[in-house]
């Protein structure tokens, strides 16, 4: 092979390779954005149609609505400082809300009366869950769940889209707590759906 050939060879293994480097550093048409790998994408929980949703003024007097909690299954508890079962129920919510509020089930406290004795109270309660203040407006929030409302205290539990699940009248106990909270956990694990959690539920 004569030197002009050898030369050839080489001019030409130069320019493929060339070729191919420029080929690697182009992106490939139509890629797209980065796909998010499964493992970290959110999962939505839509909205049910049937949502209960109200807003009142936390102690600080900032409007809060119970979609903030939106994704999470609440228990709801309508209390006011004057109602000694509803002092009764307060350990056993906070402890539920110690134990479960992170993960399961989030406690929030309506007080149905003025805010200045509910403030003076929650000082000496030392509440671990939002408490949220109002009269009329709290009864009329109440009766958004479509139950009368008739007494207090009065509980209600909401699935994760806001569903109503169920209700208590009356003090609630420990053996309430541990089916709600059975309930949210199998309902969260999507071991059961909405219709058997409210089956489950109920009247409380």
């Amino acid at each position: 092979m004569n030197a002009k050939i050898a030369a050839g060879f080489v001019l030409a293994g130069l320019l493929i390779a060339g070729i191919a480097a420029y080929l690697s550093r182009s992106p490939a048409p139509d890629a797209g954005p980065a796909a998010v790998p499964a493992a970290v994408q959110p999962v939505a929980v839509p909205q049910a149609e049937d949502a209960v949703d109200f807003a009142l003024a936390d102690l600080d007097g900032n409007t809060r609505s119970i979609s903030e909690w939106h994704g999470k299954a609440r228990l709801i508890n309508f209390w006011a400082t004057w109602c000694a079962p509803c002092r009764r129920e307060i350990p056993l919510l906070k402890d539920t809300q110690a134990e479960h509020g992170a993960a399961i089930l989030q406690v929030i406290g309506v007080a149905v009366e003025d805010v200045e004795p509910v403030r003076g109270y929650a000082a000496e309660a030392q509440f671990n869950y939002p408490i949220l203040v109002g009269q009329d407006e709290a009864m009329a929030a109440a009766e958004a769940s479509g139950i009368p409302f008739i007494g207090l205290p009065f509980t209600i539990v909401l699935g994760p889209g806001g569903e109503l699940l169920g209700t208590r009248m009356g003090e609630i106990h420990a053996a309430e707590i541990d089916l709600i909270v059975g309930v949210a956990t199998r309902l969260q694990a999507g071991e059961i759906d909405v219709a058997s959690a409210k089956s489950a539920l109920g009247d409380l």
